[in-house]
C-alpha cells in the first residue's frame, strides 16, 4: 500500500515538474530574443523582437492545427509520420494536455535558431511563413522518428533533449537560409574579379543584452534537458552534465581565443556557453562527469572553428554565430552518444542503448548515431531548401538595398526606434568602414618602428599658419577615460576654463588589432572627448607638453592636438578684447 502511494505521489511530483520544465522551456524564447538583438545592430532590434514573439505564436497555431499530430500521433507509413488527429478538439476531455505543451515549446524553439542566421536582411513576412513550415512540418515529421515512437526509436538511435532533432535540424536551417538570402551590404569585401578578399567585422550593439540572453538560456536548459527525467540520480545527472559541458567549452573558448587573438573574445566565449549546452543536450542522461568535461571541451573549440569556416570559407553571414553553435555542435552532440554513453549514468538503463565507443562499447551506437543524423540531414536540407526556393520565388526572401540600410525596425514595422528616447547610431555599417587604397598611409605595422619621437607618432600637434597675435585656440581630441587626467593637467598650469564635447571619431590604423568574433575591426567609430582651450599668457609649448603629457599612454588612438591663431577675443560682459579678455580666465 505505502509503495502504491509513493508512486502515485512520485508520479505527479514528476507530473508537476514535467510542466515547469515546458514553462523553463518557453522562457527560453526570452533568452534567444536578447541573444539576437544584442548581436546585431540596434536599427533593427524591433524586428528581431517581433520575429522571436511570432516564432512561438505562429508555431503555437501551427501546432495544433497540424504539428502535433505529425509528431504524437500513431504510427503511419512504417513510423514515417504521426497519423492526423484533431482530438484536442474532439476529445479535450481525454487530451494528454502535457505533452502537447512540452513538445509544442520545442519545436518553437527550432524555429527561433533560424531567425539568428538570417538577421537583418529578411523579410518579415517570409518569415512568417518559413518559421510557419519548419513548425507544421519540418520538425514534427522528423521529431517523431525519435520522440513519437517512429523508426529511428525503434532502430536504437538516441536524442535525449534534441541535439539533433531541434538544435542540428535549426542551425541546417539557418545555414541554407543564411546562404540563399547572402550577406549584409558591406559583410564582405570582393575584389574587381567578384573574389571575396576580406571579413568586416559587424559589432553587437549590446552585449549586455547578449549575456544576459544566455544566462536565460542556460536557465532555461536546466528545463529543456532534464524536464523529462523521472526520478531523482537521473534528474541530478542530468543537472551536473548540463552545468559541466558549457562551463568547460566556456573556459576553453576563452583560453583560446586569448591565446590566438591576444585577449579573451567575450561574444565568442556567450557563444561557447551555449555551444557546450547544445552539445551536451542528446548524451546528457546517458554519460557521466568526465564524458560531459571532453564534450564541452570540443565544443569550446568547435565554435571557434565554426565561426572562423562561415565567415572565411563557405563565406556565410551568420550575425549570432547560429550555425556554429547549434549545427555544428547539434552534430557533435548527437555522435557524442555513440562516444560518452555508460551504463553508470543513471539514466542509460531507461534509454535501452549500448555503451559508447570509448566506455568499451565498440561502434554499434556510433553507427546508429551517424544513421539517424544522416537520415535527419537528408530531410532537413531537401525540405527546408524547397521551403526558402518557393518563398523566394514568389514574395522573395529580401529586403531592398535601401531598407537594409535604414534598418528594419522602420521599414517593416514603421518603429522609429527600439530605443524611444535614447540617441543610437550604427556604428557598423559599411558607410562606416574605411578601405586601404593607393593614396592611404596608416603607419607601420606596429607602434615600436616608430621614430624617436614617440609620443608625437602618438599624440601628433597640427599647427596652423602664424598670424602672430599671441593667442591661440588648442583643441584636444582625446579618449573619454583621459579626460580627468587631461582637466587636471590643464588646471595644473593655469588653464581654468574649458569647453568640452563629447564627440564621435572614427578612423584607420595599422596594427591595431582590436578583434570581433575573430575578424579585425580596421575601423569603428568610438566615443571621443573635445576640448578646446583659447590661451593668451600661458605659453603654448606649455599646454602641448601638459596634454601630452597627461593623454600619452604608448597606445594608438591617445588622441591628436590642433592648434590654430585667434584673430580676436571679446569678453561679452566687460567688452574687453584680445589678451585683455584672456587675462582672468583662459578658455
Amino acid at each position: 500500500m505505502t509503495d502504491i502511494i509513493q508512486s502515485a505521489i512520485s508520479s505527479e511530483v514528476y507530473g508537476v515538474w514535467f510542466l515547469i520544465g515546458a514553462a523553463l522551456v518557453f522562457w527560453m524564447q526570452a533568452g534567444f530574443a536578447m541573444c539576437e538583438a544584442g548581436f546585431t545592430r540596434a536599427k533593427n532590434s524591433g524586428n528581431i523582437l517581433m520575429k522571436n514573439l511570432m516564432d512561438f505564436c505562429i508555431g503555437t497555431v501551427m501546432w495544433f492545427i497540424i504539428g502535433s499530430s505529425l509528431m504524437l500521433g500513431e504510427n503511419m507509413l512504417g513510423g514515417f509520420a504521426g497519423k492526423f488527429s484533431f482530438d484536442v478538439f474532439t476529445s479535450y476531455g481525454n487530451f494528454d494536455y502535457s505533452s502537447f505543451v512540452f513538445n509544442l515549446v520545442f519545436c518553437a524553439t527550432t524555429a527561433t535558431i533560424v531567425s539568428g542566421s538570417m538577421a537583418e536582411r529578411t523579410k518579415f513576412s517570409s518569415y512568417c511563413i518559413y518559421s510557419a513550415v519548419i513548425s507544421a512540418v519540418i520538425y514534427p515529421i522528423e521529431a517523431h522518428w525519435v520522440w513519437g515512437g517512429g523508426f529511428l526509436a525503434q532502430w536504437g538511435f538516441h536524442d535525449y533533449a534534441g541535439s539533433n532533432c531541434i538544435h542540428m535540424v535549426g542551425g541546417i536551417c539557418a545555414l541554407i537560409g543564411a546562404y540563399m538570402l547572402g550577406p549584409r551590404i558591406g559583410k564582405f569585401v570582393k575584389d574587381k574579379n567578384g573574389k571575396i578578399t576580406k571579413v568586416n567585422a559587424f559589432p553587437g550593439h549590446n552585449l549586455v543584452i547578449a549575456a544576459l540572453g544566455v544566462f536565460i538560456l542556460w536557465l532555461g536548459w536546466y528545463g529543456f534537458n532534464g524536464a523529462a527525467a523521472t526520478d531523482i540520480p537521473t534528474l541530478g545527472s542530468v543537472f551536473l552534465t548540463t552545468t559541466v559541458a558549457p562551463a568547460v567549452a566556456t573556459v576553453t573558448c576563452m583560453a583560446f581565443t586569448w591565446i590566438k587573438y591576444g585577449k579573451p573574445d567575450v561574444s565568442m566565449c556567450l557563444n561557447a556557453s551555449l555551444a557546450g549546452l547544445v552539445a551536451i543536450t542528446a548524451p546528457c542522461d546517458v554519460t557521466d562527469c568526465a564524458g560531459a568535461a571532453v564534450i564541452g571541451f570540443v565544443a569550446g573549440l568547435l565554435v571557434v572553428f565554426g565561426v572562423w569556416f562561415t565567415d572565411n570559407v563557405v563565406h556565410v553571414d551568420d550575425p549570432v554565430g547560429a550555425v556554429a553553435v547549434h549545427m555544428m555542435n547539434g552534430i557533435w552532440g548527437t555522435l557524442a552518444v555513440g562516444l560518452f554513453a555508460t551504463e553508470t549514468a543513471p539514466g542509460f538503463a531507461l534509454a535501452g542503448i549500448q555503451e559508447g565507443l570509448f566506455y568499451g562499447g565498440g561502434f554499434g551506437q556510433m553507427i546508429k548515431q551517424l544513421g539517424g543524423m544522416g537520415i535527419t540531414i537528408l530531410w532537413t536540407v531537401v525540405t527546408i531548401t524547397i521551403a526558402f526556393s518557393i518563398i523566394k520565388a514568389t514574395i522573395g526572401l529580401r529586403v531592398t538595398e535601401e531598407e537594409e540600410i535604414k534598418g528594419l525596425d522602420s521599414t517593416e514595422h514603421g518603429l522609429p526606434s527600439a530605443y524611444s528616447g535614447f540617441q543610437i547610431m550604427d556604428v557598423s555599417s559599411s558607410s562606416m568602414t574605411f578601405s586601404e587604397n593607393e593614396n592611404t598611409f596608416v603607419g607601420a605595422e606596429e607602434y615600436d618602428r616608430a621614430s624617436k619621437v614617440q609620443k608625437d607618432a602618438v599624440v601628433p600637434v597640427v599647427k596652423g599658419p602664424d598670424l602672430d597675435t599671441g593667442m591661440y585656440k588648442v583643441t584636444i581630441i582625446a579618449k573619454l577615460g583621459r579626460f580627468d587626467a587631461l582637466k587636471d593637467a590643464m588646471n595644473a598650469i593655469g588653464v581654468t576654463g574649458m569647453t568640452v564635447t563629447q564627440v564621435m571619431g572614427c578612423g584607420m590604423q595599422k596594427g591595431a588589432g582590436e578583434r570581433y568574433r575573430g575578424v579585425e575591426m580596421d575601423a569603428t567609430l568610438l566615443p571621443k572627448v573635445q576640448v578646446d582651450v583659447v590661451i593668451g599668457n600661458i605659453p603654448l609649448d606649455t599646454v602641448i607638453e601638459a596634454a601630452k603629457k597627461a593623454l600619452y599612454t604608448g597606445h594608438i588612438g591617445d588622441g591628436k592636438i590642433f592648434v590654430v591663431n585667434v584673430g580676436k577675443v571679446v569678453k561679452v560682459r566687460t567688452g574687453e578684447e584680445n589678451m585683455d579678455a584672456l587675462l582672468d580666465v583662459e578658455f
